[in-house]
């Protein structure tokens, strides 16, 4: 199925496909990803991209203050202070994994979430290996047939995927930079 972003209800549609566990297509802030419920829905992404499974995805989630039930390390504020944004935070999680979470700046995709009640997983939407699709005629030519639902929202040729920070020890470090530059005072865990 494929449904316009600004679709009468396109975010509560979103939703229920999420929700259902299915695989969807969704236009971000930074650029198009495959989408999916966590953590049910990895396999359905894997599958699609055929990516390698040791490789996590980022989980986007509604709101700042939704990072805290995730994980009780304190973040810079100032870093926090990007979100909503393009900036994805790696932090330590519960059994001594790690996990990337990204607030989204877009208000419809923000909506998604909220309506959703889960964070969701979101990936670059082409092939492993290959570079991200950003027109939605080639996304709709290459996985319109995989995909449950395609929420169009035009091309989108200047998409910058998030900058990617890792939070996990007292110095972050850049693993990406991307749409946000990200000020050296923000690198340090807060006291």
């Amino acid at each position: 199925m494929i449904l316009s972003k600004n679709a009468p209800e396109s975010a509560r549609i979103t939703a229920e496909f999420l929700r259902d566990n299915r695989l969807v297509i969704i236009p971000t802030d930074t650029i198009y990803g495959f989408s999916g419920i966590v953590p049910d829905a990895s396999s359905l992404i894997i599958e699609a991209k055929g990516r390698d499974e040791g490789k996590p995805f980022i989980q986007l989630i509604a709101h700042p203050e939704d990072l805290a039930a995730h994980t009780e390390t304190k973040i810079h504020p100032g870093l926090l202070g990007l979100w909503p944004g393009a900036v994805t935070v790696i932090v330590p999680v519960a059994g001594g994994n790690t996990t990337a979470f990204r607030c989204p700046g877009d208000p419809w995709l923000r909506e998604v979430l909220r309506l959703t009640g889960k964070p969701v997983y979101s990936t670059s939407v082409n092939r492993a290996g290959n570079p991200a699709l950003n027109k939605i005629d080639d996304i709709i030519r290459e996985f319109g047939d995989i995909a449950d639902l395609v929420i169009d929202d035009g091309d989108q040729p200047t998409s910058v995927p998030s900058t990617i920070v890792d939070a996990t020890g007292p110095e972050y470090r850049i693993i990406r930079e991307g749409a946000v530059k990200i000020p050296q005072s923000y690198l340090k865990a807060p006291l």
